[in-house]
């Protein structure tokens, strides 16, 4: 029997995945590098390996590395300001659920961004909990993110179900035992998620499977 759902954020909820893209590339191109659209995907959203992977491949001090991240989340931090919104289709999901089964927020987010994102959003009236970055011990894909969030909604994982849109996402939950929704995104979309228990055109076909 379902009890709880744990949502992923970006890319499920808001639509704040391209600006991360964006915020990303911009600060490399900076740095002389070009940062392709299947090399973000690759590198960010299936295998979480980010900006690291330039500082290994180029030989940036620690220095460096640290300040292309502050330099990004500064830069991240204005375009969600200007440019976040939520998904369609999202509040009226939420609404439906809500009350039906507790929900939780299990992001990858630094908890300065999610709190940009959410500032007027009217989404986090739906949740019961949100643990982000910083809150489990080891990010996506590995299982810690959504082994918290079991925890934290006092269930077991048979009784949980995962919305994702990404690889890393579904990499996560999968090896956290729990099923996985994916509603891919436009920066996912046509991508292979085998393992997903249901692959969703659109999240307002969620209520529907339940």
């Amino acid at each position: 029997m379902l009890k709880t759902i744990l949502w992923d954020n970006d890319g499920v909820l808001v639509d704040t995945e391209h600006l991360y893209f964006a915020a990303t590339r911009d600060v490399l191109a900076r740095r002389g590098i070009a940062l392709s659209d299947e090399q973000y995907h690759e590198l960010f959203l299936a295998q979480s390996r980010g900006i690291l992977y330039f500082a290994e491949r180029h030989g940036w001090p620690e220095g460096e590395l640290d300040g292309v991240r502050r330099e990004r989340s500064a830069l991240y931090a204005d375009l969600l300001r200007e440019h976040s919104r939520v998904l369609d289709g999202v509040e009226e999901v939420l609404r439906a659920l809500h009350g039906r089964y507790a929900m939780g927020i299990v992001t990858s987010s630094q908890r300065e961004h999610f709190d940009i994102i959410h500032e007027n959003s009217r989404l986090l009236q739906y949740f019961d909990f949100v643990l982000a970055a910083g809150d489990y011990s080891e990010p996506k894909p590995h299982p810690a993110p959504y082994l918290k969030g079991v925890e934290r909604a006092g269930v077991r994982k048979a009784e949980c179900l995962v919305v994702e849109d990404s690889e890393r996402g579904l990499a996560s939950a999968t090896a956290a035992g729990i099923r996985c929704v994916i509603v891919p995104s436009r920066l996912t979309a046509g991508r292979q998620f085998t393992a997903a228990h249901r692959v969703l055109g659109n999240i307002r076909e969620l209520p529907a499977i339940l």
